[in-house]
């Protein structure tokens, strides 16, 4: 081995892939920094330049972190954790060394999160079949509003130049990226025959006719389809200098698959004006879980639409299931995957703010797949935090800050219908909008 004095020895007595990845998410991704592995005591004793310690061995001259365990193990075992306070919230792994420079072993907290790890345990499903916040550690111990990764990582990068004062960090910048889901372009509009006689009789049948009206007037065009927001969404985007995502339900109809018939001329002129200004990606049909052999082929009617490869998406219902879900993704050539994110909960279900790469636990293997976490989604506001529009605008603003602080990326989900300014959704594209200023001021700070 040749050490680096620019970079940092990291000894650790048994290297794993477990160590590997999450050490490169610390450092090299988070930090910003090179370093190097050692399972050699001697080596790092003598090292000239910046020595991390992870193990309960004493090495004079360098920073110590006692391991918990979790990185030397191998397979999926039920852990019984323990928890320690810490500045402002509670910590899984605990460790009571008084050597070590933490209370706990934030490399084994990081990689049990991070890796979903109690999402591959036993679990009770929620309706949908997903894995819901309420069962999460972090829901429970009442840290999911909070980036604790990223936060764990720049309290490393302060102990660690305290003890080496040379060390340079490379923290990685606060951005805003808005992403949409496209669930149903259009509300009424180009349905079909069948589907809008259908809804007519269905409004009748509730007597609604508020929505009987609204339906005739928009098919014969006095007025506009409710959920066309898309020249709305355009021109909130330009005037933050935005470049969204929008990821496209592009799948047969079913009874959680509800867009417009794919071979609608309108809906594929829409899809590829979309593509004009934003990035765009496929919604995995719901049928898609149960069928797989669904997913191949909507990734590949999208991508005729738009004649280029399609290459990142967003699970419809959010519907996750590790590490199936992320294993079919990866063989149908996904590289970018963004429903990392509860449905029920805001915050940051796999405790970070920052993209990365998946890690496939029952493998033991870090994948190409990125994973880009999402913090808020509109439905959770509405639906099932039940927050008016006033409300919901003030609670995004701290969850911004939270990513700002740690440098890192606050990506929003949002739907085209929330932002028609009708019925349910009355009042919150303000919302929307509030949330694009805020979140961009941010940036330019």
């Amino acid at each position: 081995m040749n050490p680096n004095s620019d970079s940092i020895l990291i000894f650790t007595p048994v290297i794993t892939n477990r160590t590997k990845y999450i050490f490169q998410l610390f450092f090299a991704e988070l930090l910003g920094v090179d370093f190097q592995l050692s399972n050699n005591a001697e080596v790092a004793a003598s090292f000239h330049g910046a020595v991390l310690n992870y193990s309960n061995q004493n090495i004079e001259n360098s920073l110590q972190i006692s391991p918990a365990g979790l990185l030397e193990e191998k397979g999926i075992n039920s852990h019984k954790i323990s928890f320690i306070d810490y500045t402002d919230h509670k910590v899984p792994f605990a460790v009571y060394s008084k050597a070590s420079a933490f209370p706990f072993d934030p490399f084994s907290a990081a990689f049990y999160l991070v890796t979903r790890y109690e999402e591959y345990l036993p679990y009770i499903r929620d309706e949908h079949g997903r894995f819901s916040s309420s069962s999460s550690l972090a829901y429970q111990k009442g840290f999911i509003g909070i980036p604790v990764i990223n936060r764990w990582a720049k309290d490393l990068a302060v102990r660690m130049k305290g003890v080496f004062p040379g060390i340079a960090f490379r923290f990685p910048e606060y951005k805003f990226l808005p992403t949409i889901d496209i669930d149903a372009a259009w509300a009424y509009k180009n349905k079909g025959m069948i589907r809008t006689i259908g809804g007519f009789f269905k409004a009748l049948a509730a007597k609604d006719f508020h929505d009987i009206k609204s339906r005739f007037n928009t098919i014969i065009g006095i007025e506009k389809d409710p959920f066309d927001t898309f020249a709305l969404m355009k021109e909130l985007h330009d005037r933050y200098d935005l470049r969204p995502v929008f990821f496209i339900l592009f799948a047969e109809y079913g009874f959680n698959d509800k867009n417009i018939p794919t071979n609608n001329k309108r809906f594929q002129e829409l899809i590829k004006t979309i593509a004009d200004y934003a990035g765009v990606g496929i919604h995995p049909s719901y049928a898609s879980n149960s069928k797989p052999n669904l997913l191949a082929s909507e990734i590949t009617a999208l991508s005729n639409v738009l004649h280029k490869e399609i290459t990142c998406s967003r699970q419809h219902f959010l519907k996750l299931s590790l590490p199936e879900t992320y294993r079919r993704l990866i063989d149908n050539d996904i590289k970018d995957d963004f429903t990392m994110g509860f449905a029920a909960t805001p915050g940051f279900r796999a405790g970070i703010c920052t993209s990365f790469l998946w890690y496939d636990l029952e493998s033991e293997v870090v994948t190409k797949l990125r994973i880009h976490p999402f913090a808020v989604m509109d439905g959770t506001l509405l639906d099932y935090m039940k927050l008016d529009f006033k409300s919901a605008a003030e609670f995004i603003k701290p969850l911004i800050d939270e990513v700002k602080n740690v440098g890192g990326t606050f990506i929003s989900l949002w739907h085209n219908e929330s932002l028609s300014d009708d019925k349910r959704w009355k009042g919150w594209v303000k919302v929307y909008e509030e949330m694009l200023e805020y979140a961009v001021y941010k940036q330019l700070m």
